[in-house]
């Protein structure tokens, strides 16, 4: 028994190893972590579990029965992650490129499936060279029971990948599947079809990088959530974003001890936002400002940036913010903006991540480009998620809400719990301007002194219709509130709803916009 342990302990070094040392110094000299060295950095110290370390492929033909690492290009397992059960797999570059074969795919189906079946987040780390190629269309059929295990567990567990390397063709529709996309700059890239294969059918020379870096997926294609600089720091905000997200959809996400006092005013709001509703603020400051401790998690940063999606903690639970972003394009909500909104607030409503809304919008941004490129489509798809969340929702209009952009923005028609507002705010069809030119243009034509009657129109519009009462006399907002006290409110107005139950009808599914 002895010699067999030692047997045992001499293959499970060997396989640990990887290859061979200089497989290792090569992964290095790329500026990549080994995928055992990466998943150290996930979990918490000694606790990850390996399962089929000892797995190696059957296939032959083109050297390949020649060829059986143990691995075979992929390590599964578990561990704690803030001392709670994520499972995790990672390809290893220096077995195949990490390119996935039949065996390699049955043990990334094997961990997807305990996942689900523990109800826990899965974590792929994404670093191959797609399909692997000597073994035809067993590799492609193994990317199908990883697309099919995707979908199955989308908004069951949270998922999430980590793209360290390539990550091209079939492999790039596992993240695009996924909950969250990190990147790493510099070292991974996602396309599916390559820089020769674009040469070679379009003409256009692009590097790797130019076209499917970290960069490009952050900030043109929003394929990619977040962006880092080195895997250090990007696997340190992947425990971060965990930290904040439930093990699955029957849990409520987890909750710490607030530092934060609940009562805290926020008069430092009252000189933020500018009473002026042309003038532009960032809304990062306000939610600095009610959030605990001044921290939050901003989701796609550098795509859409007209608005600002973040998870918070308030009074220590956590809450997914919504807002528009007066500093970019006004806070209009334009074709990408409407699209990052619909799929955070999807995100939160399938985790029991209450929704709150700060709005600050003139409405939806005009243009051919944007009719021609379906803005009423991609409009559609905020409004469809907001109008199908079931979690608490609450609203805070902080100046202005014009047109159908004032409703998709969770408004009280749609279905938001409670409607706030400060007392600057503006809800109305329209700006007053906009709605003398429109409404009133015959009369300020025929008028002796057509500057003045417009003047003295735009006064009278706003002071009937835009007053900051207007919707409360109407039952459409619940309280104008000071803003020193949003985030009192706001952790109260939580906590009232923390029991929500809101059924949907009976079907198999809702058919939304695409």
């Amino acid at each position: 028994m002895r010699e067999r342990v030692a047997e045992l302990a001499a293959l499970r070094s060997r396989a640990h190893s990887g290859p061979s040392p200089r497989a290792t110094e090569a992964q290095h000299a790329r500026g990549k972590l080994t995928a055992r060295e990466r998943l150290e950095l996930l979990f918490d110290e000694g606790t990850f579990t390996e399962v089929e370390g000892f797995r190696r492929h059957r296939a032959t033909g083109f050297g390949l029965e020649a060829k059986r690492p143990h691995t075979d290009g992929v390590l599964i397992g578990w561990g704690q992650v803030e001392g709670r059960r994520v499972f995790a797999y990672a390809h290893d570059f220096r077995v195949f490129g990490g390119a996935l074969g039949e065996a390699h795919a049955e043990k990334i189906h094997k961990i997807m499936d305990l996942a689900e079946a523990a109800g826990a987040p899965v974590v792929g780390l994404c670093d191959g060279a797609g399909a692997r190629i000597q073994e035809g269309v067993t590799a492609l059929a193994g990317y199908g029971g990883i697309f099919q295990r995707n979908v199955r567990n989308s908004g069951v567990i949270p998922q999430i990948s980590v793209v360290m390397g390539p990550c091209a063709g079939g492999a790039a529709y596992s993240p695009a599947l996924t909950d969250f996309v990190f990147m790493v700059r510099g070292t991974s890239q996602m396309f599916i079809t390559g820089p020769d294969v674009v040469e070679a059918v379009t003409g256009e020379r692009i590097s790797h990088d130019g076209l499917g870096g970290a960069d490009v997926h952050t900030t043109t294609s929003g394929v990619a959530s977040f962006v880092y600089d080195d895997e250090e720091s990007c696997l340190t905000e992947v425990r971060y974003l965990l930290s904040m997200l439930p093990s699955n959809n029957r849990e409520l996400p987890p909750r710490t001890e607030a530092r934060d006092p609940v009562d805290r005013r926020c008069e430092a709001l009252l000189d933020l936002v500018p009473a002026d509703p042309n003038r532009a603020y960032d809304i990062r400051r306000v939610i600095e400002e009610i959030a605990d401790d001044g921290d939050f998690f901003e989701i796609h940063e550098r795509w859409a940036t007209n608005v600002v999606c973040a998870l918070v903690r308030l009074g220590g639970e956590v809450a997914g913010v919504v807002a528009n972003q007066p500093s970019t394009l006004a806070g209009v909500l334009d074709i990408d903006a409407s699209e990052k909104a619909a799929r955070f607030v999807q995100m939160c409503d399938a985790f029991n991540i209450p929704l709150v809304t700060l709005v600050d919008v003139p409405g939806f941004l005009p243009g051919v480009d944007q009719e021609h490129g379906g803005v009423i489509r991609h409009g559609a798809k905020l409004l469809y998620a907001y109008c199908n969340a079931t979690v608490p929702r609450v609203s805070v209009v902080l100046r202005k809400a014009y047109g159908g952009a004032y409703i998709v923005m969770d408004s009280r028609s749609i279905g938001t719990d409670l409607a706030l507002a400060w007392p600057v705010n503006e809800i109305a069809v329209m700006g007053a301007e906009g709605a003398a030119n429109v409404v009133l243009r015959r009369e300020i034509a025929a008028s002796d002194d057509p500057e003045s009657t417009r003047a003295e129109r735009i006064a009278e519009y706003r002071r009937e219709l835009m007053h900051p009462y207007y919707a409360a006399e109407r039952g459409l907002v619940d309280d104008v509130i000071d803003p020193a006290e949003t985030r009192t409110r706001l952790i109260g107005a939580l906590a009232v709803l923390r029991g929500k139950h809101a059924a949907l009808p009976s079907r198999k599914h809702g058919n939304q916009p695409q």
